[in-house]
């Protein structure tokens, strides 16, 4: 199958989310600097999810790049990474709404944790679908990014439930360290 309508879907799907992420963003009452200042938590929260929402988008499209054609199977699975993805202006109104406290912020790192394996899962099915000596595998790799974040969002949460902060920091550590462009791919498509 073409690509094509899987790359226009997801690209539409997360345009949406972040739609949907930015109309929880209330207007404050008030005409001065502190009538802002309420709205500093869900802000932060907003601003991390959008960069996680971005890096997701970017990486799907380079990841799309390198994959000449799609399964069923494909198929599916993107789904289900954009399922996870769709949650997150839930998770990031709930944990910015509630000032970070324990419990937002756990289910805030389940929803980037069960991303990043539906991520991860898309990518080994992409090199199943093209084989090991495809493009799109050599350029994955053994993809010790991914794995890292998994592993780091996995602590991530538990740690929430004693120092939520530390939680939080920990998710914008992985965010920082996916912003590093990923030349991978585009290293594969020379």
């Amino acid at each position: 199958m073409e690509k094509g309508r899987l790359i226009a879907f997801s690209d539409g799907v997360i345009a949406i989310i972040i739609t949907i992420m930015v109309l929880e963003l209330k207007v404050p009452h008030g005409d001065d600097l502190a009538a802002l200042r309420p709205l500093n938590p869900l802000f932060l929260s907003y601003i991390l999810s959008f960069i996680n929402l971005g890096i997701y988008w970017n990486n799907h499209h380079h990841l799309f790049q390198v994959v000449q054609y799609v399964s069923g199977r494909v198929l599916w699975v993107n789904l289900h990474l954009l399922f996870w993805l769709s949650l997150i202006p839930f998770v990031t109104a709930w944990m910015g709404e509630n000032y970070f406290t324990a419990l937002p912020v756990a289910f805030y790192g389940g929803v980037l944790l069960f991303s990043a394996i539906a991520y991860l899962i898309l990518t080994m099915a992409l090199i199943v679908h093209h084989g090991q000596g495809s493009a799109i595998a050599t350029a994955i790799g053994r993809d010790f990014k991914g794995k890292v974040s998994v592993a780091i969002y996995a602590v991530s949460i538990l740690l929430a439930f004693a120092n939520s902060w530390l939680a939080f920091s920990l998710y914008v550590l992985v965010a920082m360290m996916w912003l590093v462009p990923d030349r991978r791919i585009e290293k594969a498509m020379r």
